[in-house]
């Protein structure tokens, strides 16, 4: 027993079944103080993510190809990280002490007088059935479940499974692991007496995107796996439940179901985004294709801010002005009060959202969200007026031009914007030539112009072909995208995030 002052320094935390969104709060949590994680190679990138940038990451497949090989090495490896002082996190797939071996690590770590955490997680049985459509009990079908292993260990000799008691089982069977030996399995119920006629299913991949169920009798199910290359991993479930798969198949219903969506802002302003898409059955990619830091000289800047009285607006255009404009004015020692008679006008809902964050309401948002709508909005206002204009260092003059005709503006860039090289994203880019995108999200044109210029021509081809669809934000970025010869599939009636997403899901019920 560790002592009651002694901190864990390890964490066996349970990923989830595949959904990113399955993960605790207390797993989050973990990850976010972790110094080393060392994570099962289907856990998703987006699970990771949680963990700091300093964190080192390491994918147990690392230690070693064979998998009956890898305990005793994932074991040494989690206590010399914790005897080097460093916060370390097993991520493990589903829950760690059910068929994930957690048990042998956690006994491993004890006789290493370790201390630690075990965090549960959402395990496959639970997750899958809830996703495929099925609830594991129901008063009319299953009051008991057994979650049974389809993947014991080779070498023993005699099996822990009493075949016969799982066959009269009066409730749902769930097989991990058991898709390799599924004709074998199967073949044992029925040989003890359960009824070949049951009702049962495969679900590979499940709560993902690319989550697939087959339903079939119980004797037909190997027959049904192996006709459809069914692959691993993959949930066996058996009883009278699966029949109400029908009535309850709702992640597969869902709009972007199955469909591959590559985004394509800056990481860090993509999650809204993300989290959208995967609430709409899509799973996201992010390749960022721009890249934000601040300006390589603030001067400007410095100087409109320490003569903001001057101004009678301040005008922002893009969500990213925003945020490096009152961090500056932060950084120079001043607060919102250096604000206190300046109007204020977004282009965007967005933008605006950005704004209330610093507890400041906007004067104007034009009905339409580019740069055309907010000069008109604005030019009847501000007639011998003095603007301040913040925004990046590159885009469009319009606005400047438009409003310099009756008003006095000062033009400052508040952010520096570059395109990203995206050759060091090799998976991502292999995807897309392969033509496993199904939509690739384009808000703005200079995001559309810094990727589509560096495309690949197998990545052009898929485009031209259809099969990967370019979904644009306005129709200046549908022109930005028509420049470099290449066809838009959709265009977002309203200006936003929204916008784009409901194209998409127009196009993929088309």
């Amino acid at each position: 027993m560790q002592a009651a002052y002694e901190v864990s320094r390890v964490a066996l935390v349970g990923a989830g079944p595949g959904h990113p969104g399955l993960i605790t709060l207390r797993g989050i949590e973990c990850l976010q103080q972790a110094e080393f994680v060392l994570y099962d190679r289907l856990v998703s990138e987006r699970i990771l993510a949680y963990a700091p940038e300093t964190a080192e990451r390491k994918c147990v497949e690392e230690l070693g190809p064979c998998h009956a090989a890898r305990l005793p090495l994932i074991q040494q490896t989690l206590i010399d990280q914790a005897r080097q002082g460093r916060r370390v996190v097993r991520l493990k797939g589903g829950d760690p002490m059910i068929f994930g071996r957690g048990g042998e690590e956690a006994q491993a770590l004890c006789e290493a007088g370790l201390a630690f955490e075990i965090v549960p997680g959402v395990t496959a049985a639970l997750g899958i059935a809830s996703c495929a459509g099925f609830p594991l009990t129901h008063r009319q079908h299953a009051s008991a479940v057994a979650l049974v292993t389809g993947h014991e260990q080779p070498e023993k000799s005699d099996s822990l499974l009493d075949w016969s008691a799982l066959a009269r089982f009066p409730g749902t069977l769930v097989f991990y692991m058991g898709l390799a030996r599924l004709e074998q399995l199967v073949g044992s119920l029925i040989e003890q007496g359960k009824p070949a006629n049951t009702p049962a299913a495969v679900v590979e991949r499940g709560t993902t995107s690319r989550q697939r169920t087959l339903t079939a009798t119980l004797e037909q199910l190997p027959r049904t796996a192996m006709e459809a290359g069914v692959q691993a991993p993959a949930l066996i479930v058996i009883g009278s439940i699966v029949s109400l798969r029908e009535q309850m198949r709702w992640f597969e219903s869902r709009p972007l179901f199955g469909k591959r969506v590559l985004v394509t802002r800056p990481r860090d302003q993509c999650q809204d985004m993300v989290q959208r898409i995967e609430a709409l059955g899509g799973e996201a990619l992010v390749l960022p294709t721009v890249q934000i830091s601040p300006p390589n000289d603030w001067s400007l800047v410095d100087q409109a801010i320490r003569q903001l009285a001057n101004f009678d607006w301040v005008v922002f255009t893009s969500v990213n002005g925003v945020r490096y404009f009152f961090d500056r004015l932060r950084h120079l020692g001043r607060d919102l009060r250096a604000l206190g008679h300046c109007q204020l006008a977004v282009i965007g809902t967005a933008t605006a959202e950005a704004l209330r964050k610093f507890h400041l309401q906007p004067d104007l948002l034009p009905e339409q969200f580019n740069s055309e709508s907010l000069a008109a909005a604005l030019l009847p206002r501000v007639g011998g007026k003095r603007l301040l204009l913040a925004r990046a260092d590159r885009g469009l003059e319009l606005l400047r031009e438009e409003l310099s005709q009756v008003a006095s503006v000062t033009q400052v860039a508040v952010y520096s914007q570059h395109d990203a090289t995206l050759e060091s994203d090799h998976e991502l880019l292999l995807a897309m030539q392969q033509g496993e995108i199904d939509f690739i999200s384009l808000t703005s044109s200079n995001i559309a112009l810094a990727l589509l210029r560096q495309l690949p021509s197998e990545s052009r081809r898929w485009i031209e072909q259809g099969r990967t669809k370019l979904v644009s934000i306005s129709p200046r970025t549908s022109a930005a995208i028509r420049s470099t010869g290449l066809p838009v599939a959709g265009e977002a009636s309203e200006y936003t995030t929204e916008g784009v997403l409901k194209a998409m899901c127009e196009l993929a019920q088309a």
